[in-house]
């Protein structure tokens, strides 16, 4: 290692904060750059406050080259993930640096080596503790701006990252989706069909407590379905109790669908959102969440929405369901002036996503990269 870089494991919750902010430095004066919640990072970054730490340890470090912070990764192993794939897996994540081989190589040696400590074989990502958390490498869409729960990098991060020994393992792509002036008629007739023909409606939400009826049902479904996709693991009742304070809470219900069986059993959602991107950027990372939702809301004139889940069970999937889902967010989506959506990351070979997209004008236009290495 370069005399002039040293490695500080965190330790402290100064150093956990110089640890989150060190982005911003990173990032200042790139308009592309959206900073996260200082607030909610640290809350996810902290043993105490995030309930994955009961099946997950993790480690944190700083590069510090000439004295100045350079870089940090995180290091985390998830025992409940690798258990259920009978795997030994050690995660890398929160991963940024300068533009300097060393630096990189010097984070990534470090968590290797804390790694095979602990027995692990393999190290893949970046990756976080959950699906939630930023995931990937950026290495298609560097104009662009990513939403509020993408990963953004510089173009030298993947090139650096396969320099240091990493492999591609798999592919996310993002799409940007153009809102029609009208609901394609196509879509509202199949979905009346399947709605007839399976005996399902779609709640009705008029406030976010209608949405936390659901939110079990929803949640059981997003473990059920999700089970086996890379990265993910079950989330516990500590989890989705965390997950409904910061999602389901402060969403708008009518950029939500959730399809009932006859039952009133959740056997699909769809779950948008207006764009945060903007507003983090003005805000800087230092605004109460909150505050940040109720700047959105009255100040905020966002023409683009985020989708953050859609899922459908198991035995509806392949009958045009998202048609149902898409039928109900549509409408609300010209009615409030939206002009795009941004699609959440999906994996590059699943078809019935790019099927999804048919119907509208749509362009991919993110491409991100989780990589691997054998230890």
């Amino acid at each position: 290692m370069n005399a002039s870089i040293t490695i500080k494991e965190i330790n402290s919750k100064s150093d956990l904060n110089k640890f989150i902010r060190f982005p911003e430095e990173l990032y200042a004066g790139d308009n592309n750059y959206v900073p996260v919640l200082r607030s909610e990072e640290l809350k996810t970054l902290s043993s105490d406050k995030n309930p994955a730490h009961e099946f997950c340890i993790s480690k944190y470090w700083l590069a510090y080259q000439n004295g100045k912070i350079a870089g940090r990764v995180a290091g985390i192993i998830h025992y409940r993930y690798n258990e259920n794939r009978n795997i030994k897996y050690a995660r890398f994540g929160w991963l940024d640096f300068v533009n300097d081989l060393e630096v990189l190589m010097a984070l990534m040696d470090t968590v290797e080596s804390w790694a095979k400590k602990e027995g692990m074989e393999h190290i893949h990502g970046p990756i976080g503790f959950s699906s939630f958390d930023p995931s990937g490498i950026l290495i298609k869409g560097f104009d662009e701006t990513p939403t509020a729960f993408s990963h953004y990098n510089y173009p030298y991060y993947p090139e650096l990252l396969e320099k240091a020994g990493y492999e591609k393992d798999i592919d996310w792509v993002e799409y940007n989706v153009k809102v029609p002036k009208q609901v394609p008629e196509k879509v509202l007739l199949v979905a009346k069909l399947i709605k007839r023909r399976y005996g399902l409606h779609s709640a009705e939400l008029k406030s976010r407590k209608d949405l936390l009826k659901h939110a079990d049902g929803i949640f059981n479904l997003l473990n059920s379905v999700y089970r086996g996709i890379y990265a993910f693991s079950q989330l516990s009742e500590k989890q989705i109790d965390c997950l409904k304070k910061q999602f389901i809470t402060i969403l708008n219900p009518a950029y939500v669908s959730v399809i009932l069986d006859s039952s009133d059993k959740v056997i699909a959602f769809g779950i948008t959102m207006p764009s945060l991107s903007p507003s983090l950027q003005k805000s800087k990372g230092s605004i109460l969440r909150f505050a940040l939702f109720r700047i959105l809301n009255i100040y905020q004139k966002t023409r683009t929405v985020d989708t953050l889940l859609i899922a459908v069970k198991k035995e509806y999937q392949n009958k045009g369901l998202t048609g149902i889902i898409f039928s109900d967010i549509i409408p609300v989506l010209i009615q409030n002036d939206i002009e795009s959506i941004e699609s959440t990351k999906e994996m590059e070979e699943n078809k019935s996503v790019k099927n999804l997209w048919h119907s509208y004008e749509h362009r991919q236009h993110k491409q991100t990269r989780c990589y691997i290495k054998k230890l």
